[in-house]
């Protein structure tokens, strides 16, 4: 991992993807396995498909898995969650757990769906005892296409909802489980206790931003920029339990529409990721 705030350390994740091929991550000078034999327990969020779903793969399938690999999405059992669903029967690490970060009100956004978020940490923690969980990876997220032309404030906070305070509440109910892992583990910081990564964008950094042809996708890249704020400043209260956080950017956008959107409705975008 590299340098570190209070709590929070920042670390990179680099993506390989493409518009029609499947996602590939790795960790910058490490496999995916180096990453997966530091945590016992590891929790994605939007892993139905795209890179939530390759993370869980390649956790998977390393040497050396995580004991447990808490895979959530909006509906797992339902036909979205097809491939996650054959990957857990591969493999029985992966525990398929259901997590609606959002309810949604005719096809909309509404507000956090905190109910399924504490639903969820129920579930989580009832499989890990009281050993805790080692690695949180928030990948779950949508995407407007909206320029500021056709901006709509509603479009906006259905955007802010879900990439920031959606995340951000995540990382609150599981605190509790991430505690009990860091207090639990080595000394130093690594997602062998504690950790927290936060999936950005290179739509998140100002000067990377410029060299993006998606670039005008203001509630989008707004969201993003506040994602990554929030994983060098979140809860710095926490350092004294050797808690630790990061964001990966992937290269490109790869993430779902909001219901009705322009990008959802053009047929050559991947639309790869999922709340």
């Amino acid at each position: 991992m590299g340098a570190q705030s209070h709590t929070l350390g920042c670390a990179g994740l680099l993506f390989t993807s493409s518009r029609r091929q499947p996602c590939h991550v790795s960790p910058p000078g490490a496999e995916a396995g180096d990453m997966a034999a530091l945590a016992r327990s590891v929790l994605v969020t939007g892993s139905s498909r795209g890179i939530g779903l390759e993370l869980v793969r390649q956790l998977a399938a390393s040497p050396r898995p995580p004991q447990h690999i808490f895979a959530t999405c909006r509906d797992p059992k339902g036909p979205r969650g097809k491939a996650l669903q054959e990957l857990a029967t591969q493999h029985s690490s992966i525990k398929l757990v259901q997590l609606a970060i959002l309810h949604f009100a005719f096809s909309l956004a509404d507000t956090v769906n905190l109910p399924s978020i504490q639903r969820a940490m129920q579930a989580v923690g009832y499989h890990l005892k009281d050993q805790g969980l080692n690695l949180l990876i928030n990948n779950a997220g949508i995407s407007s296409h909206a320029t500021l032309c056709s901006l709509d404030s509603q479009e906006m906070l259905n955007v802010f909802v879900t990439n920031v305070v959606g995340p951000l509440q995540v990382v609150k109910e599981f605190l509790p489980l991430l505690e009990q892992a860091a207090k639990a583990g080595k000394e130093g910081l690594s997602c062998s206790r504690a950790a927290v990564i936060n999936i950005s964008s290179k739509l998140g950094s100002i000067g990377l931003c410029l060299h993006v042809p998606e670039a005008p996708m203001y509630p989008y890249r707004a969201s993003k920029v506040r994602c990554q704020g929030r994983s060098w400043r979140c809860c710095p209260r926490h350092g004294a339990h050797g808690g630790e956080g990061a964001h990966g950017s992937p290269p490109a956008p790869a993430t779902h529409p909001l219901p009705g959107s322009p990008r959802q409705k053009h047929k050559d975008w991947d639309s790869s990721r999922q709340d």
